[in-house]
């Protein structure tokens, strides 16, 4: 398993953490709940530090060098990220939370 970060220093770009916020709500989230392999993807921000990001959880490193929806995020900011990295997964679980619990009871309603 792979886990791929990438965070966007929007210092140079007009874009704000706001801005990129109501992209996701209207159209950012749709087209990458359909990539083959990709278990998970949340994008992140640092309103200090005035960052945007994303982390992507894959099944395997074949799965993301397929083809993949534009980077809207690349085109809305302006340049590619500030940073890029590519890690190993080494373990993974998932504690039990109450936001976990009510999406288990939706899903067996």
């Amino acid at each position: 398993m792979k886990a791929t970060i990438a965070w966007w220093d929007l210092q140079h770009s007009q874009q704000t953490i706001e801005s990129l916020r109501d992209y996701l709500k209207q159209e950012g989230v749709k087209p990458w709940e359909s990539v083959l392999g990709m278990r998970l993807k949340f994008w992140i921000s640092d309103p200090k530090k005035n960052l945007w990001g994303a982390v992507m959880l894959w099944e395997s490193a074949e799965y993301m060098t397929q083809p993949l929806p534009p980077n809207r995020a690349t085109q809305l900011i302006g340049y590619s990220p500030s940073i890029r990295q590519c890690f190993d997964v080494q373990a993974m679980t998932e504690g039990n939370c109450i936001m976990s619990n009510i999406l288990k009871q939706q899903i067996l309603l």
